[in-house]
């Protein structure tokens, strides 16, 4: 019940014992809960690094465990510390990215640059893309922005990721969580799960990015409109911990997208933050990857819950009631 906490089962079964028996003593907890001694004596070791038992008064050689209500809100306070950590890197990475593309979104066919080419339309990208896959040998990561994917990109993406997948080649792929809702994104990824690649969603992304070996990177250079042109990066592997820091951030599409401790998805807590940036509807409903009906729907939920009635009130209300970190 407390893994989305932090606790892992055996340590929170351990926790739960001692709560039961505070008297009990490493070989009594092993007995009341089926474990090795060894196996309680590294839970133990766990819940005092997370601070949940403590040095019993007048026995310093016994633990005893804190108290649930101060159990609790530790944790909850750990994992929001957590969270805001993750958020930072992942800001600071699409920060990043968004300084990368931005020196390369405005390059010119002509232009001579090394180790840069530019791709203009979707044949172009999909006619590239084809060659460098047949290239690939261990990785191909990828971004998937944009929320719901089109049946035509599904199924001309799907060719490729059989001849990739066939040839034992590793392959991830981070979607929107937005896709959750949409019935065949989900059985297309279902299908790409089934023939071994990782797929994981997360709230916002920064572009439409593929990672082939850590080597080569194609971005498109629009993110209103990711058919328009790309750019291919190669001899170089920067994106490589943007990707990173994304996917450990992102969860598995299989599990359910678990609520911080404000009670909020990280959707509700990505659009809470574009809201008091003063982002419009139709902003962040591209930034989630959703229509612009079920962005106005978030805002005003999301407004409602704060007893705000304008945008850069409920900012303040977020902030106020530790939403949202205070600006520095």
């Amino acid at each position: 019940m407390l893994t989305a906490l932090g606790l892992d089962s055996v340590t929170e079964t351990v926790y739960r014992a001692m709560l039961r028996d505070p008297a009990a003593g490493v070989a009594s907890l092993a007995d009341a809960v089926g474990l090795s001694g060894e196996a309680v004596r590294d839970a133990l070791d766990t819940l005092s690094e997370l601070a949940l038992v403590r040095p019993a008064a007048g026995d310093a050689s016994r633990l005893r465990a804190v108290s649930p209500d101060i159990g609790m809100e530790i944790l909850m306070g750990r994992q929001q510390a957590q969270l805001a950590a993750h958020q930072q890197r992942l800001e600071a990475s699409r920060a990043a990215a968004a300084q990368l593309i931005s020196e390369y979104a405005e390059l010119r066919p002509a232009t001579s640059h090394p180790g840069v080419e530019q791709l203009v339309g979707l044949d172009q990208i999909r006619d590239r893309l084809a060659v460098l896959t047949r290239e690939v040998r261990e990785e191909f990561l990828t971004f998937a922005p944009g929320g719901p994917q089109t049946a035509e990109n599904m199924a001309a993406s799907r060719p490729l990721n059989q001849d990739l997948l066939g040839r034992g080649v590793r392959m991830r792929t981070i979607y929107l969580d937005s896709v959750r809702s949409s019935r065949p994104t989900v059985e297309h990824a279902t299908w790409l799960a089934r023939l071994g690649g990782r797929i994981r969603t997360i709230p916002s992304l920064p572009t439409r990015m593929i990672l082939m070996d850590r080597r080569t990177a194609m971005i498109s250079v629009s993110s209103d409109d990711t058919a328009a042109g790309a750019v291919l990066l190669t001899g170089q592997g920067t994106l490589t911990a943007l990707f990173e820091t994304t996917w450990e951030a992102a969860r598995p599409l299989g599990e359910v997208v678990p609520t911080d401790p404000n009670g909020l998805t990280g959707q509700q807590a990505t659009a809470l933050r574009l809201l008091a940036e003063g982002h419009t509807d139709e902003a962040i409903a591209k930034r989630l990857g959703v229509s612009h009906r079920t962005a106005r729907r978030i805002a005003s939920e999301l407004m409602d819950r704060l007893g705000a009635r304008s945008r850069f009130e409920a900012g303040a209300r977020a902030v106020q009631q530790g939403w949202l970190p205070a600006r520095s």
